[in-house]
């Protein structure tokens, strides 16, 4: 009996699924509040995940996916949800995982993230970057923030996002979003052409390469704010990581661009809550202030951690200070917290 994939996808959402694997030789897996679960007993077979690759890819990017042999899209369900797809082959066979988005753009109320974040998104130029490894939910954060700057201020936004995932309204704001692969052909490319489209703010939905980082670094420095994000785990981290990209004879020259150009490091993870009914982001944040521009341009940036926690004032905290003030209110298990808590904290 074929997979109907819509009828699947419904029953995930409805399970509060956030991601859904569908591999051939087990029946499909939803990830449900970070657990995986085997959903039915019948195991996929090679026939059932290409017929449901090529009822779900795009038409135009067929091709790209056969010769690269992957690709990224999104699909969307009526009255469900939008999913954003990875379709990929493995072992001669194509293997899909789909992430759950949901058709209502959170706040920053309501992910329950520091009010930081909204004075963040007041900024009028810069580079504000959030990062953590995939399924952190940087991309539902970006959303909130866009969210808020739409119905508080008058901004012209782009978006360059592959696929694109949160669809936004128009608002006090214009919002104009564009798929990568389809509106453009890469970042970079959709980064350049922004430039000439008047926008107060333009959202990057991953930094990947020289390239888009440098043509990132050059938007805010020209008077926008940039948002994006990186697949980095701190502050420190993610600045080490920028500079990295360039040839060493670059850097020097990088450090004092970013040094000037950056507005904050938002760092996030997300950890299963005590009723396992969810997830919750314990967060780092750092704003950049003299002190910390200091020691990006002065190559001393394993100092930052530092900064960080001697200004709590502005807005700043460390990782193991927001795990550790989720496990103190009952929100997450000490089991979960442990492993980001410093031993002397």
């Amino acid at each position: 009996m074929p997979i109907r994939i819509d009828q699947l996808l419904t029953e995930a959402f409805q399970m509060k699924a956030s991601d859904i694997h569908l591999t051939v030789g087990v029946p499909p897996v939803f990830r449900v509040h970070g657990d995986l679960k085997r959903y039915g007993e019948t195991p996929l077979t090679e026939e059932d995940t290409r017929e449901i690759a090529y009822q779900t890819i795009p038409e135009k990017v067929v091709p790209d996916f056969k010769e690269a042999g992957q690709i990224d899209y999104s699909y969307e369900i009526s009255d469900v949800s939008r999913f954003r797809v990875n379709a990929f082959q493995q072992r001669g066979a194509i293997s899909l995982a789909f992430r759950t988005i949901p058709t209502k753009i959170p706040t920053i109320d309501d992910l329950q993230m520091p009010e930081t974040l909204k004075n963040l998104s007041g900024t009028a130029q810069g580079l504000i970057l959030v990062t953590g490894p995939t399924g952190s939910g940087k991309s539902t954060t970006l959303a909130a923030m866009i969210r808020y700057m739409n119905e508080t201020m008058r901004k012209h936004i782009i978006t360059l996002e592959d696929p694109i995932e949160y669809m936004h309204d128009h608002g006090a704001s214009i919002i104009d979003q564009r798929e990568v692969g389809f509106d453009t052909l890469s970042f970079a490319d959709g980064l350049r052409a922004a430039l000439r489209q008047d926008p107060d703010v333009i959202l990057v939905g991953e930094m990947r390469d020289l390239e888009t980082i440098s043509t990132a670094i050059t938007a805010a420095e020209t008077g926008h704010l940039v948002l994006a994000t990186l697949h980095t785990w701190s502050a420190a981290s993610t600045i080490d990581r920028i500079i990295d990209v360039f040839p060493h004879g670059q850097q020097a020259q990088i450090r004092v661009q970013l040094a000037g150009v950056l507005t904050a490091v938002i760092s996030q993870r997300l950890f299963q809550t005590m009723d396992k009914d969810g997830r919750r982001a314990a967060t780092e944040i750092m704003i950049n202030n003299p002190a910390v521009s200091n020691l990006i341009r002065s190559e001393k940036v394993h100092q930052i951690p530092n900064v960080i926690q001697t200004n709590r004032a502005l807005g700043m905290h460390m990782m193991d200070h927001s795990v550790k003030s989720l496990m103190e209110q009952g929100i997450i298990s000490y089991e979960v917290a442990i492993p980001y808590l410093q031993g002397d904290d």
